[in-house]
């Protein structure tokens, strides 16, 4: 049963560190593209990072970059985002996604985890 779980969200203040992390199970990394998503309230989902199954291929938003890092650990199964100098427009909920790199239309979501950043 493939399964992405989200946790390491909370609240925390303007300027803090978030690290944010996603367990897979079910499939094998080793072949998928991943990335963490947001949506904040009331508007749509947002792509903020992604990471291509090579490694060596990555995405960021533009309200991100130089501030958010995505990372994988495929030993463990896990897809990290580490978030730094967080603002308070980065209240959301942060969605973890894996896309299968050549099977198309093959997509896995997480439920998501709160990040509510307070100024």
């Amino acid at each position: 049963q493939v399964q992405l779980v989200e946790s390491g969200g909370g609240l925390v203040q303007a300027g803090d560190s978030l690290s944010v992390s996603c367990a897979t199970s079910g499939f094998t990394l080793d072949d998928y593209g991943v990335g963490w998503f947001r949506q904040a309230l009331g508007k749509k989902r947002e792509g903020v990072a992604c990471l291509s199954s090579s490694e060596d291929s990555t995405y960021y938003a533009d309200s991100v970059k130089g501030r958010f890092t995505i990372s994988v650990d495929k030993a463990e199964n896990t897809v990290y985002l580490q978030m730094n100098s967080l603002k308070p427009e980065d209240t959301a909920v942060y969605y973890c996604h894996a896309e299968h790199q050549v099977i198309t239309m093959t997509e896995f979501w997480g439920r998501g985890t709160q990040v509510t950043v307070s100024s």
